[in-house]
């Protein structure tokens, strides 16, 4: 009999809604179940596409014996992470302050009143590598629990007050300087990997944030070591295993240092990020590589992420079967030199092998590889590898008919932000109007179905309908910068619009008014144990510095000096963090970027947008690898955008006017000069 959970929109939590423990989703309810029985609280937290999230739920939470014993004495709750950042976040930090790491499946008790008093990730059903079976722990809290109430109380209490005394060190609210920059781009320099690509070591995470930073320093200061590190990187892991060659679209990470062998779930947020980095990548060089992956990227979101609603899927299972029945990691995508023969035939297949890497030792599991595009001195025949059918048309056929990963379908509005910010931008620059409509199309079912008649914005949505949870700070701040590119791209104000609504709610009900420090979640949103705040980058922007790179921009379209201000402020704690922990707070060190830039502010007047003299100047505005430069484009007497005001056409021809810090250079009718004053 399903449990309380078959009710929920989260495919994460409907994956256990046939699981014999009697699940609560986070709610009052369950907390008060908690009191009423006196028992502690079971907190478990995961994503669909976690891959040992599906091996603790099989192995534990499937199993009956271990679902009555935690149905006896626990209240169990589970949480998507992806549709409460903010539960997950405050517990996370708990964890990692108690143990040093974290990580996915989260497991945390809690007392009834939702204080933590024991943590862990993973544990399996057996003792292994000196981890207690699940079974153990539970055991042993629930033993600790009975006869040592006092003791967990005392250790709740102390947690709960040591996390509300991890106070951040904001800076001095101002903007980082040359100096900051400069020192951020130094320790980039120190923990860059110059053999391979990236930073750092075994796991390598794809650096899309570090990245944009690079090409925007580059922009500004014409530092070629920070054009040449992000250069390498990006072709490093366009040519590794990290990079699907078959269908496009990057895994969420390597597995080691080489960017060989990757672990296979596929993240809408990691396509979208790397989609626009790599599209301003072949802005900044005019890179081949850059623009396949950029449009390859682009495609495979619209392709496979894509919802009927016209939204973007959150991500793809690293799992699927095998064709035996088995669940395997990365059965979808990898490949043995007999499964080429199969395919393409003797002759084929030596060379599909030699072009993709694929050796009789394999690089994966069971002799299987991972398909690259390793760096070789033979000179291949592009037609027989890509063209019509071709070795690259004919695996791609073979392989849609192995089972699929799994979807998670449900629309996670900040990371739909993201997708419309890079899918407008790609649309733009390469002339696929299709994937600026595709942008449009997600952008309009945010508005219709996740925002509400105050412009409040929801986390999640599935099927068209609308969830419970509240957004949280990135949701407002990636969604406005979405509207923001889409406005520049479309030249319709009312992204622009959408935008402003939805940054008035972040300087109300997400800002510090004393300090200017921005909260992840809402004033009025519901109180945990701890109001989550974390200025750092990691697999996505932060909600602070998304926020500070949305206020900016809008700031620089409108004019609007509480947005700017308000960026600023934000901006402080990058001046703090910057130099120290550059790898970890990369987008606000791309923002800095823009800021330290102006940004500039391009108006683009003409007759009509589809005017070739008028789309021309558009398009090289686009194109300017200004940081974060912003453009409006319209009909001079237009009222869509602030900064077509009083901006006539220059001698009846359309003209481009280019403005920054206050000051603004003569208006011109020539594409190449406005190229030149944005750098593109």
């Amino acid at each position: 009999m399903p449990n309380r959970l078959a009710h929920e929109t989260s495919p994460y939590l409907l994956q256990h809604a046939d699981n014999p423990v009697d699940w609560w989703p986070w709610s009052d309810e369950a907390f008060a179940e908690a009191r009423e029985r006196n028992a502690p609280v079971l907190l478990s937290v995961g994503y669909a596409s976690c891959h040992w999230c599906h091996v603790m739920a099989h192995e534990s939470f499937e199993d009956r014996a271990t679902a009555d014993y935690l149905n006896e004495h626990f209240v169990s709750v589970k949480v998507d992470r992806e549709e409460r950042p903010d539960v997950d976040a405050v517990y996370m930090e708990a964890v990692q302050a108690a143990t040093g790491q974290g990580g996915w499946p989260m497991t945390v008790f809690l007392t009834p009143d939702a204080e933590p008093f024991y943590f862990g990730t993973y544990f399996p059903p057996e003792p292994r590598h000196g981890m207690p079976s699940f079974r153990q722990l539970l055991q042993g809290v629930h033993q600790a629990w009975e006869e040592r109430r006092e003791e967990v109380a005392e250790v709740a209490g102390k947690i709960v007050r040591d996390l509300a005394g991890r106070e951040i060190s904001y800076g001095d609210a101002r903007l980082p300087g040359e100096e900051q920059q400069a020192q951020a781009l130094l320790g980039l320099t120190r923990e860059y990997d110059a053999q391979r690509g990236g930073f750092g070591g075994a796991p390598k995470f794809p650096p899309s944030m570090v990245l944009e930073f690079l090409l925007r320093h580059h922009a500004r200061t014409g530092s070629e070591g920070a054009l040449q590190m992000a250069r390498d990187t990006a072709e490093r892991m366009a040519r590794g295993g990290i990079y699907d060659q078959l269908g496009g679209g990057f895994a969420r990470y390597s597995v080691d240092r080489d960017w060989t062998v990757p672990h296979f779930e596929k993240m809408l947020y990691d396509n979208a990020l790397l989609c626009r980095v790599y599209a301003h990548l072949w802005r900044s060089t005019g890179s081949e590589l850059a623009r396949r992956v950029a449009l390859e990227t682009a495609d495979f979101m619209v392709r496979e992420l894509g919802t009927p609603e016209g939204g973007f899927a959150s991500a793809l299972d690293a799992d699927s079967d095998d064709g035996s029945g088995r669940h395997v990691e990365g059965a979808y995508y990898v490949w043995t030199p007999e499964q080429l023969r199969e395919v393409l035939g003797e002759r084929d297949a030596e060379l599909a092998a030699r072009y993709f890497g694929v050796t009789e030792e394999g690089t994966f599991e069971e002799g299987a590889s991972v398909l690259q595009l390793p760096q070789q001195d033979e000179v291949f025949d592009a037609e027989r590898i890509g063209g019509a059918g071709g070795v690259r048309e004919r695996l791609l056929a073979a392989r849609a008919a192995r089972p699929a990963p799994g979807r998670d379908d449900k629309v996670v509005a900040a990371w739909n932000g993201l997708a419309i910010a890079a899918l407008a931008e790609t649309g733009a620059y390469f002339d696929r109007p299709d994937l600026t409509e595709a942008a449009v199309a997600a952008a309009d079912l945010l508005v219709r179905v996740h925002l509400d008649d105050h412009a409040r914005i929801a986390r999640t949505s599935k099927d068209g309908r609308v969830g419970a949870n509240a957004g949280v700070l990135e949701d407002y701040a990636d969604v406005a910068e979405g509207f923001l590119a889409l406005a520049s791209v479309t030249g319709e104000g009312v992204w622009l619009e959408f935008a402003g609504l939805l940054l008035d709610h972040v300087l109300a009900r997400f800002t510090d008014p004393e300090t200017g420090a921005l909260y992840d979640t809402a004033s009025d949103a519901e109180r945990l144990i701890r109001r989550p705040q974390d200025p750092t980058d990691n697999a996505v922007p932060s909600g602070w510095t998304a926020a500070a790179g949305a206020l900016l921009g809008y700031a620089a379209q409108t004019g609007s000096a509480p947005h700017r201000t308000a960026a600023e402020r934000a901006l402080g704690v990058v001046k703090t963090l910057g130099p120290r922990v550059p790898r970890f707070v990369g987008w606000g060190l791309a923002v800095a970027e823009a800021a330290l830039d102006g940004p500039r502010e391009v108006a683009v007047v003409g007759p009509a947008l589809d005017d070739p003299a008028t789309a021309a100047l558009h398009r090289r505005a686009l194109l300017g690898t200004a940081p974060g430069a912003v453009v409006a484009v319209g009909a001079p007497e237009s009222d869509e955008f602030p900064l077509l005001a009083d901006r006539p056409l220059v001698g009846g021809e359309p003209a481009a006017y280019v403005c920054r810090d206050f000051t603004c250079d003569a208006p011109t009718t020539d594409p190449d000069r406005l190229g030149t004053a944005l750098g593109g």
